[in-house]
């Protein structure tokens, strides 16, 4: 029994290469541009900036790849669990068997696709307390500066600005963004974050309130503000902000973490600011009110005082006793004073029976010699006061001294540090830019020289030093000698005589 056919057989054998050149071949020539319709799965951005995603239905995966310099002209970015419909061509792997939808172009897949996925984004974002009613901020009544975020060159602008004029006029800091397309999402989160990170009091003046405006249009023009770092940036703002994006009938996500949500974005002006002359009308109303209450007060207070007045008694009669008791005092202050004269006058004669000129001049003249004793010791010991004043003052003196000059030293060292770092830094970056600059410039003249065209077949032709360029130059040279990519080669015949045929059996170099 064999176990083996050993007898010959007349099928090809092909290489692996040459299956895997006719696979590519039949794949790539088939398949040269295709759309694809399918469901996004997994998505990753590699470092280099390429974008692998793959796209597959309930049977098949198709691995896909978007390249760092497509992804710019890509109107949609995949979202995975996003149904798709892909342009782009197959692509071959030999090396590894495998093959790959390059992607030149991402549509979602109707319009119920984006709905579906705006949806699953609107309740993910929801879930994080985003749109809570609780962290909306209230708009202030009248702010000083208003901050726009809107493109510059379309009638929103206008709008909002008119709107302002005939309302309220305020300051207005316009931030020019990208109102759709694929650049929209990521200027207007700077924008919004740009405002806010403004110092109050500096050179920029900080908003009081923001306003994110864009005109109507389908939902595509509008899906940039649907974008999750757009809310983020919305949510997060620490100034109030009015979400304005399309008519009334257009609702984004940025209107849902928004603190107010106006229909249009001249409805938003109108949120921002009120109207000058109703204001004034209705502060000339307080202050009408206002006289007119505090003149029914007066008039009220009066007649109060007057309803008062009357139940008291007459004044003649409120002071009748006062009068009365003064009298009586008038009648009897003589005598009590001639009586006071008296008892005094009898007291000091009392006094000045006692009293005797000598005891009177030993008691001053023991008062002198104490008070010239007391004098006496009073300098020294002031000396011995201020010795001690002065030694606790030069104590206190040496102890404190050095402290404020110990402070401006660290100071001065903090501030040596600091120029020492900044120097390191701004030496290393002209190092950086000097060495990039040098490295172009090397690259630059490695293309332009000749020995790069030699590397690609090409020889020079010298006579001496000079360069033949011309078959007339050449026939006149004594030697020639060819310059190739791996060195030169000496040719030495001797000169033609002008005007003189070689001979037939002679040949020619050239």
């Amino acid at each position: 029994m064999e176990l083996f056919d050993e007898s010959p057989s007349n099928a090809h054998e092909y290489s692996v290469s040459e299956i895997s050149g006719a696979v590519k071949r039949v794949i790539e020539g088939e398949f040269s541009r295709i759309r694809v319709r399918g469901e996004v799965g997994r998505v990753f951005r590699a470092k280099s900036g390429h974008l692998y995603f793959d796209i597959k239905d309930d049977r098949s995966v198709l691995a896909s790849v978007a390249w760092k310099g497509q992804i710019g002209a890509l109107s949609h970015l995949p979202e995975e669990g996003m149904e798709i419909v892909a342009t782009g061509r197959l692509t071959t792997f030999g090396s590894q068997s495998k093959y790959q939808l390059t992607v030149e172009e991402v549509q979602p897949a109707g319009m119920g696709a984006l709905m579906a996925m705006l949806e699953k984004r609107r309740k993910a974002l929801e879930a994080e307390g985003l749109f809570a009613e609780a962290r909306k901020r209230p708009l202030p009544f009248l702010p000083e500066v208003i901050g726009v975020v809107t493109s510059p060159a379309g009638a929103v602008i206008r709008d909002i600005l008119h709107r302002l004029r005939d309302r309220f006029p305020r300051k207005v800091l316009v931030w020019p963004v990208a109102v759709q397309g694929r650049d929209c999402p990521a200027q207007v989160a700077r924008a919004i974050a740009g405002f806010n990170a403004l110092e109050p009091g500096g050179a920029v003046p900080r908003p009081d309130l923001l306003i994110v405006a864009r005109g109507g249009g389908s939902i595509e023009d509008l899906w940039g503000f649907n974008d999750e770092a757009v809310v983020r940036a919305a949510a997060a703002s620490a100034i109030p902000l009015i979400s304005a994006v399309g008519h009334e009938t257009d609702w984004t996500l940025i209107d849902h973490a928004a603190d107010r949500r106006a229909p249009t974005p001249t409805a938003a002006a109108e949120l921002a600011v009120p109207v000058r002359l109703e204001l004034a009308a209705t502060i000339d109303g307080q202050a009408a009110r206002l006289s007119r209450g505090l003149a029914q007060a007066i008039a009220g207070r009066r007649q109060r005082v007057a309803d008062l007045s009357r139940a008291l008694p007459r004044p003649e009669t409120l002071t009748r006793p006062a009068r009365q008791r003064l009298d009586t005092v008038e009648r009897d202050l003589p005598r009590a004073l001639q009586a006071r004269v008296t008892g005094e006058r009898s007291r000091l004669a009392e006094v000045g029976a006692v009293l005797n000129l000598r005891a009177l001049q030993r008691r001053l003249s023991d008062a002198r010699e104490a008070a010239n004793g007391r004098g006496a010791r009073l300098g020294p010991a002031m000396q011995r006061a201020l010795g001690r004043r002065g030694e606790r003052l030069a104590d206190i003196a040496a102890r404190h001294r050095p402290r404020p000059l110990l402070r401006r030293l660290e100071t001065m060292r903090g501030e040596l540090a600091g120029i020492d770092d900044r120097l390191g830094r701004a030496t290393a970056a002209r190092a950086q830019a000097a060495q990039a600059r040098l490295d172009a410039a090397g690259r630059l003249l490695e293309g332009l020289s000749y020995t790069a065209t030699l590397k690609r077949g090409y020889a020079v032709v010298r006579d001496g030093e000079r360069v033949v360029t011309t078959r007339a130059a050449a026939t006149d040279a004594a030697a020639l000698e060819i310059e190739f990519q791996d060195g030169r080669l000496a040719l030495s015949r001797p000169r033609k005589p002008r005007g003189k045929e070689s001979p037939p059996e002679q040949g020619t170099l050239l």
